[in-house]
Parts: C-alpha cells; structure tokens; sequence
C-alpha cells in the first residue's frame, strides 16, 4: 500500500516561463503530477503556448493530465462556457418546469462533437500524459428544491433529444417524475460521451492516460440520484478509464464519512483493476485542526488508495475560493505529500 501520484490542480496558465515558477513550487511541495485546468478559453486563445507549458512540466520531472475544466459547465469548475454562449438550444432541461437550463446536454450531437474536437486536439497537439474527467454531472434545478422544500423531485434533462432517445430505446414516452427506467436511462447515457471521447484518445494514443472523477457520495448525500452519476460500478467498469476517483469531501464531514468514502473508492476500484484516487480538499474550506490533514492521508494510505490529488495550487490563494490560511493550508498538504509519496 503506497501512494505513487500526489497531484494539484492549476489553472490560470498562460506563459510558460511564469508556469516554470509554479511548477517548482509544486515540485517543492511533493507533487509529482500536475492537473492543468484547461478552459473553452484557453482553447480559442491560450492554445499555442498550452503545449509549451506541458513540455516545461515535463522538463521539470512532472506528469500532466489535462482537466476540461468546466466545459459546457458538464463538468465541474467555476469557469464560464463559450458553448453555452453560442449554443442556447442545447442546454439540459428541467423535467417538471421545461426551463433551459446553464448546462450542457451531453446528448446533444452538437455538444458531442464540441467535446470530442476539443479533447483529441489536445491530444494532438499538447504532448500530455492523459485526461482527466472532472466530476461530470447533469443539473440539478434548485429552483423546484425550493419551492417543495428542499425535496428533489426536479430532474433533467427533459430536452427534445433525451426525451427522443429514451422513447426509442423503453417504447414509451420519458416521464416528467423520475422512475427505475429514467434512472437507468440516464446513467447509461451519461458514459457515453466519455467512454466515446476516451476510446478516440486511446486509438490516438493508446498511452493516453484517463481518470473519471465522481461525486463522493454516501447515499444520496449530495442527491446524485438526480445527478446521475451514483452508480460507480458502471463508471469503473468503463474499459477506457485506467483510474477511477471520488471527489473532494469538505473537511467539516465525520472521520467515518472520509473513511466509508475511501474504502468504497479503493474496493470499486480494485474490482475492475483501475487505480484508486482520492482528493484532499485545498481550498475555500479548511479544518479546525491541520492535524486534520495528516490523519486522513495516513488513513487513505493504511485503506490502499493510490493517488493523492488536490484542488487546487496555493490553497486557491487570491481567489474567492481561497482558504482561510490558503498558503498554510498549501504548506501542510505538501509536507505531507512528501511525506508519503513513494519515490
């Protein structure tokens, strides 16, 4: 049991020489991978230099993966999308409500083949190590939670593709209240742009490495039930994943809370051979006690995790997500990087 990947991921990127600053620091602090945040637009405007960055990083003895952060807001990140931009009538729908909502529908062709032509560019051009997968997800209309309380009776996505598909393949029309079908249904189609993008990068470059990262749920603590992607063994059964790994818990959850998650990651992980990764919190939130950080790792070394990851460089330090004591914060995920990396 070791952990072989301590990672951060970072964003804001632009010249290489400011990059090589960062990356020293990250190296500093244990890291021997580096999570590159890359946005819409970084694609349309940052692009020549994207593949210079990633070559300084790998000149500098760090793995790269390349995170399509916040894309068509599908995935998780604070950034806005250029697709949403452009492409209105593309956008998840609320079942109960039919409003359009800032989402992405990832059945959309149009949004398909948005995704695809941004990842196997990248994996083109850029020389990185891999993908990785940030927290895919359908909306969750809170709107309609509120209105009923705080229940999830609202769900997407109701658009006139979804609502195609499910037709076709059950026989009958989608239902506006979610059943076991529509479940089923939107788990299933939830992969397929991602197993689909993942198996064009393989063919590309079978060296590619993916990493899928799902919500750290227990239950339906965070509704994923109308999110969609609770059902880990579907997602770790996917062929063209090589890892696959849960999200960030806040540092305020129970010990038996990040002790269930970890155990879950790391048994689901094993039973279809991926490696297991697990995130440390670094930003906006922190615990009471530092001494804090240094247990979880040491119990997500003891359960057999993997990889350590951290969102996000600096503690999120000069954002509005930042730590209380961002830079502290950063200090002691490093040392303890350094701590258990195996070299």
């Amino acid at each position: 049991m070791a952990i072989t990947q301590t990672a951060v991921s970072y964003y804001g990127l632009g010249y290489v020489e400011h990059a090589a600053m960062d990356f020293q620091e990250m190296l500093d602090h244990g890291c021997n991978a580096v999570i590159l945040a890359v946005t819409e637009f970084d694609f349309d405007f940052w692009r020549p230099n994207i593949p210079k960055i990633v070559e300084k990083a790998h000149q500098m003895g760090l793995k790269v993966l390349l995170d399509p952060w916040g894309i068509g807001k599908y995935f998780g990140g604070e950034q806005v999308s250029k697709f949403l931009q452009n492409n209105v009538e593309n956008r998840q729908v609320s079942a109960l409500t039919g409003e359009k909502l800032p989402y992405a529908c990832f059945n959309t062709a149009s949004f398909r083949d948005y995704f695809r032509h941004f990842c196997l560019t990248l994996a083109k051009e850029a020389g990185a190590d891999g993908f990785f997968w940030d927290e895919p997800h359908y909306a969750f209309p809170k709107g309609i939670a509120s209105i009923t309380g705080g229940v999830a009776d609202d769900w997407t996505c109701y658009c006139p593709v979804c609502r195609k598909k499910f037709q076709d393949y059950y026989g009958y029309e989608m239902p506006r209240y979610m059943n076991d079908d529509v479940k089923q249904f939107r788990w299933r189609e939830a992969l397929v742009i991602l197993s689909d993008t993942s198996r064009a990068i393989k063919e590309l470059n079978p060296s590619q490495e993916i990493t899928c990262c799902v919500h750290a749920t227990q239950n339906t603590y965070y509704l994923t039930e109308y999110r969609g992607y609770d059902n880990w063994d579907m997602v770790a059964s996917c062929p063209y994943f090589d890892v696959f790994s849960t999200t960030i818990v806040n540092w305020a959850m129970p010990e038996a809370f990040f002790r269930d998650i970890a155990q879950r990651t790391v048994d689901i992980a094993k039973k279809y051979g991926k490696k297991s990764e697990r995130w440390l919190m670094g930003y906006f939130k922190q615990p009471a006690d530092f001494e804090q950080i240094d247990k979880m790792v040491d119990l997500y070394v003891s359960l057999g995790v993997d990889r350590l990851s951290s969102w996000t460089y600096r503690g999120g330090y000069g954002t509005v997500l930042a730590a209380p004591d961002a830079l502290k914060l950063w200090d002691r995920i490093g040392e303890n990087y350094k701590r258990v990396l195996v070299r």
